[in-house]
């Protein structure tokens, strides 16, 4: 079904037969072993409403905390047909892996192991229902909370060993950015196997709008999910300069992330289309993650994640709950 209709998979690319109005990227989030080097590759494409296009790669540098963003034409940009195999002249992207080849770093990874976000014909990944909405500005998937990478790249004339890294991927598409949400996200816990992303964000509607949130924690082989559409309340969200708490529950769990958020970078984000945006992100952060199973009072994860991802961004007085 996925191939024929890329809608079942979110990962795929969905912008085919766009020309204007448009982004779609991808956001590879990988760290070596040892936690020293952290980069988010985020590959993707950008048209205006005019029709300009371009597609680009982005690249963060989260330890040396620079950013660069490389355009290319839009005919260097090609995409399979209902499954996430994509290229950006000679750098190629998918679920298995990618290969760079951009002024001052290039080369080969390989992930496995890798942990999709369930799809299902009447749940289309992380969106839910509100993916067969066609008028929403952002639609939001998760390729793999977590995986094992392998391989190697060249930064710089340096050659950085990824052997036994860790890696996650997601994506957006749609029109823009929210005008306002906080993403948070760490799979470097002390207890392997645990991933932990989670978002808010003021999302247009019918016009108008809502408050609209995501959170999935995987544990122990088991995912979590914590969504507008399951249930799900949002009981707080502060955002201050160096900290967020956040805690959201359903009818079985009681999810609470506290954020020590670190120095971020700037970067390119969506705009009607094209890339003029800037947000930032820190990939330095820690965020303290604690899950309670409401029914019986057992606490199921109470850690830490390091190197942990975190952007907010816009008017964030329109998402806060005290």
């Amino acid at each position: 079904m996925s191939h024929r209709f890329p809608i079942f998979n979110p990962a795929a690319f969905q912008g085919r037969n766009k020309k204007r109005f448009y982004f779609e990227g991808w956001y590879f989030k990988i760290l070596n072993e040892s936690e020293t080097s952290a980069f988010a590759i985020i590959p993707g494409v950008a048209m205006d409403e005019a029709g300009n296009r371009h597609a680009f790669i982005q690249v963060l540098d989260g330890k040396n905390r620079v950013s660069a963003y490389h355009t290319f034409d839009i005919h260097a940009f090609t995409a399979a047909s209902g499954i996430f195999d994509i290229a950006i002249a000679d750098n190629t992207f998918s679920e298995k892996g990618f290969h760079l080849a951009l002024p001052g770093l290039h080369g080969t990874l390989h992930f496995s192991d890798t942990v999709p976000w369930p799809s299902h014909w009447w749940s289309p990944g992380i969106m839910g229902p509100f993916t067969f909405v066609p008028f929403m500005e952002c639609y939001h998937g998760v390729v793999s909370m977590d995986h094992t990478v392998s391989g190697c790249l060249t930064v710089d004339d340096e050659a950085v060993d990824f052997e036994n890294g860790r890696g996650y991927c997601e994506k957006d598409w749609g029109r823009s950015f929210p005008g306002a949400y906080v993403w948070m996200q760490s799979n470097h816990f002390d207890v392997p196997g645990i991933s932990v992303n989670a978002s808010v964000a003021r999302i247009p509607w019918l016009g108008g709008s809502f408050t609209g949130f995501i959170a999935g924690v995987w544990i122990r082989d088991h995912l979590l999910q914590f969504t507008t559409y399951n249930g799900t309340l949002l009981r707080r969200l502060l955002i201050a300069i160096g900290c967020i708490v956040l805690v959201m529950e359903n009818r079985r769990y009681l999810l609470k992330i506290v954020v020590k958020r670190d120095a971020a970078t700037a970067l390119a984000s969506p705009i009607r289309g094209f890339m003029d945006g800037r947000i930032e992100e820190s990939m330095t952060s820690r965020m303290e993650v604690t899950v309670t199973d409401r029914k019986s009072g057992n606490v199921l994860l109470q850690n830490t994640g390091r190197s942990a991802a975190v952007e907010v961004a816009g008017n964030i007085n329109e998402i806060i709950r005290k």
